[in-house]
Parts: C-alpha cells; structure tokens; sequence
C-alpha cells in the first residue's frame, strides 16, 4: 500500500464531511473560506518545516517504493495530507455538530433561581443547600 493510498483514507471521509457542511448552509460564518485558507497556509508551512526537520535529523524516514517521489525540500508531499485533512474536517465538524453555547441572550445553564433563594431584589437570599470543601456536592443545610 503507498502512503497516498492510506491517505485517501483520511482525505476522502475529511472531503465528503466538508462538502456536506458546505452544502448544509447552516451556521456557516461569513469568514469560512478564509480561515480554512489562513488555517491551511500555517498548518502546511509549520508541517513543511517541521517535517523538514525531523527527516534530516533522522527521526524517521521514508520507504522509497511507496512514496510518489514528489518533495518538498526532504519531506515527500504525502506527508501533507494530514494537516490538509484537519483543515477540511475540523471546521466541518464545528458548523454540522449542534452547538452547546446558549443564545445570546439565554440564561446559562445553573444561573436561573433556584428554589429557596431569594429573587426579589433588595433582599438576602437563604439557599436550602451548602457545599463543603471536601465535596462537589451539595449538602443539605442544618437548621440550627
């Protein structure tokens, strides 16, 4: 198997999950090409130089006879296809997988009164329950 053939494995699935999200059209930022672009320009300059010089140094090497012979400076250009792959998947995945952050505007989640707690401005709230520093967990609170 020559690297270009594993990394059809990791490109392919990356390319068609970029298509989907570019299709889907939802929560798309108006500044996506661009920060794919920017993203990809710094991701395949660090792995170019890096890769560099790993190669040179001898960390790894690799077969001949399953690389295409194409380089940039020592590393072949298969090596390019991870960060290539990150680039593609990872915003994808962040514009098709449902948020978690609440709406602007939305309470946060824990923030909303609870019950025993005071909500009227002006006046000391009494929570039904204290925490204790050797637990994450609410306890119930004594009445003296």
């Amino acid at each position: 198997m020559t690297y270009w053939t594993l990394n059809a494995f990791f490109l392919l699935p990356a390319a068609g999950v970029c298509a989907a999200a570019l299709l889907a059209r939802r929560r798309r930022p108006r500044f996506y090409a661009a920060a794919a672009a920017v993203t990809a320009a710094v991701l395949l300059a660090l792995t170019a130089v890096f890769d560099n010089m790993m190669i040179r140094v001898g960390l790894f090497w690799y077969n001949n006879d399953r690389i295409s012979g194409a380089f940039a400076g020592a590393a072949p250009l298969e090596d390019f296809a991870y960060p290539l792959a990150a680039v593609l998947l990872l915003p994808a995945l962040w514009i098709l997988l449902p948020g978690r952050a609440p709406e602007p505007g939305a309470p946060r989640p824990g923030t909303a009164s609870r019950p025993g707690t005071a909500s009227t401005p002006g006046t000391a709230s009494t929570p039904d329950t204290v925490s204790t520093p050797d637990t994450a967990h609410p306890v119930p609170k004594e009445n003296p």
